[in-house]
């Protein structure tokens, strides 16, 4: 039998205190002095690391492992460094709320157990950090808010995560063709400045949710969206969308909110879209929208459905009509899917929003 202090979890310990002990060194501000409890080589001990039981192949536990670390709100500020990938057992890294900053180390590609990774709300910058990309069992990905600048990769979306969390922060260029590769449940990309159009590539993903909301996007909501067919969330507000709704939003069966407003959406509201059965908030409002089918017209205003600042006859709270004597993209066509439209359907080929010729 191995010495105590020789043992696979003694070394994996010894590790973690090195690391730790880095990691410490490079924090320059603890106004809650979470730090003051790192002393000493209980790691175990230390405020925010968390320890489990370690198992060998047959089950039976061999010691103590760095299993996760939750510093969450704790407004330290430094830096992440390259002794962090010591941790090969840690499963969790949650940093939210803080005020780390500089490069993510690219040594955490050696993190192997790790499957949740939350930067979000600290101080990181420049291009997206592709290194993360390597955790070979990330999940679940969070860098919201934060000042992430460039293009997003289209590796991002080969990834096996089930959860990708980019909004509020200042990416721009136009969102990877291959969104709809991404098995997430989970994509938020609000709040940047994405330019172009909404993937058409998006058949067949099992995302539950997706939030495309105040970003830069323009053309027209492509008929894959209809191929989303667990979607309970679509939002797609605060862009400069244009044409019409596409007959294909009848396949959200699952859809609990759509939010097309402040947009440029023109045309008459369908009753495939009033009509869908687990629709619980439907919001329209600030485009240019000019009538409403006999099902939308019965929902009443409020309780979740709102059709205000449109060009509606008869509704209160519509644009003035000058405005509405031009409608926004009124030369754009949508080219949709061969008609009658049927859900599921996989197609083959491209989408687009083209001018009529002159």
């Amino acid at each position: 039998m191995n010495p105590p202090n020789t043992t696979p979890s003694a070394s994996k310990l010894t590790k973690a205190y090195t690391a730790l002990q880095a990691w410490k060194s490079a924090i320059s501000d603890d106004p809650l002095e979470i730090l003051n409890s790192w002393v000493g080589s209980n790691v175990c001990s230390y405020k925010g690391i968390f320890c489990s039981d370690s198992l060998d192949y047959t089950g039976n536990p061999t010691g103590k492992i760095v299993a996760a670390i939750d510093l969450n709100h704790a407004n330290l500020k430094g830096t992440l460094v390259k002794e962090l990938s010591l941790l090969t057992d840690l499963s969790l890294l949650h940093l939210n709320s803080n005020r780390f900053s500089d490069e993510i180390p690219s040594s955490l590609k050696y993190l192997s157990s790790l499957t949740e990774l939350d930067l979000s709300n600290n101080n990181f910058s420049g291009q997206f950090p592709s290194q993360i990309l390597s955790i070979p069992n990330l999940r679940y990905l969070d860098l919201r808010y934060n000042s992430y600048t460039g293009e997003i990769p289209d590796e991002l979306f080969n990834r096996n995560l089930d959860a990708i969390f980019l909004n509020n922060n200042l990416f721009d260029g136009e969102i990877p063709q291959n969104l709809g590769n991404s098995p997430a449940s989970v994509v938020n990309l609000a709040n940047n400045r994405f330019t172009g159009a909404i993937p058409f590539s998006l058949s067949y993903m099992g995302i539950k949710e997706i939030l495309f909301l105040n970003n830069q996007l323009t053309g027209c909501i492509p008929d894959g969206v209809g191929m989303w067919a667990g979607l309970q969330v679509l939002d797609v507000s605060s862009n400069s969308l244009t044409g019409h709704l596409p007959d294909s939003l009848s396949c959200l069966s699952g859809i609990e909110v759509l939010n097309f407003g402040r947009n440029m959406l023109s045309g008459v509201l369908p009753d495939l879209v009033c009509s869908l059965r687990s629709l619980v908030n439907l919001t329209v409002s600030g485009n240019f929208f000019s009538g409403l089918s006999h099902g939308c017209d019965r929902l009443a205003v409020g309780g979740g459905f709102d059709f205000s600042f449109n060009c509606i006859p008869g509704r209160e709270m519509q644009r003035p009509q000058p405005d509405c004597a031009a409608v926004p993209g009124g030369g754009l066509s949508c080219l949709r899917m061969m008609k009658p439209f049927v859900c599921g359907t996989m197609v083959v080929g491209a989408e687009a929003a083209v001018s009529p010729p002159p």
